[in-house]
């Protein structure tokens, strides 16, 4: 069924989510979900054992959406498709979230010094029954990185709600020799395949 006023539920707290959607003409209300104490979260994005990048970004996307979904009718809110995403940042096989601290930022970019890694980036869209997935990668080489330019760059607020502990919309980008994908994926939401995704569940795009 297409949607009566052409909008979305967002299922995410990501300003560069909100700032991409908007720069393709997407109209969207926020649907949260909590992921603070003293109750928890209520989608967990902890990585299972054993757990595969492509696999965990594809369920955790999908774990969001289902819950933005059932939340979308708990509070019988107007039938709209709903969209969520997940983005992990790669090295040598592992994930790297997002830093808590200086001293995870300067790991995690020390890792990435020098180095050419991955970002996955995961979408769901929900509409009624119908479910669509995608996963869109990047592969981005970073320059060497001195001491000196980590401890600057983590003296900044930009790096600690960043998967990889780096925005490359931001300050970073000083960092980045050359990007093989998607640029939007890599701040979060891969733009054509968004779009794709949307237009599937009967949304209207230019």
């Amino acid at each position: 069924m297409k949607p009566t006023d052409n909008k979305i539920y967002l299922a995410s707290k990501s300003p560069r989510r909100r700032e991409l959607l908007r720069q393709i003409g997407v109209e969207f209300e926020l649907l949260l979900l909590r992921d603070r104490a003293p109750v928890g979260p209520e989608i967990s994005e902890a990585v299972l054992p054993d757990e595969a990048p492509l696999d965990y970004v594809l369920r955790v996307a999908g774990d969001k959406a289902s819950f933005a979904q059932k939340t979308m009718l708990w509070r019988r809110l107007p039938m709209r498709p709903v969209l969520a995403a997940d983005t992990t940042v790669v090295v040598d096989g592992r994930i790297l979230g997002k830093p808590a601290n200086a001293q995870e930022a300067t790991a995690m970019l020390s890792a990435l010094s020098g180095r050419t890694h991955l970002v996955h980036t995961s979408m769901t869209v929900r509409h009624q029954d119908d479910v669509w997935q995608v996963t869109q990668s990047s592969e981005v080489d970073f320059t060497v990185l001195t001491p000196a330019q980590i401890a600057a760059y983590c003296a900044t607020a930009e790096p600690y709600d960043k998967a990889g502990g780096y925005a490359v919309q931001g300050m970073a980008a000083v960092f980045i020799k050359q990007i093989r994908g998607s640029y939007s994926g890599i701040m979060g939401l891969p733009l054509f395949e968004t779009a794709q995704l949307l237009q599937q569940a009967g949304l209207t795009i230019l």
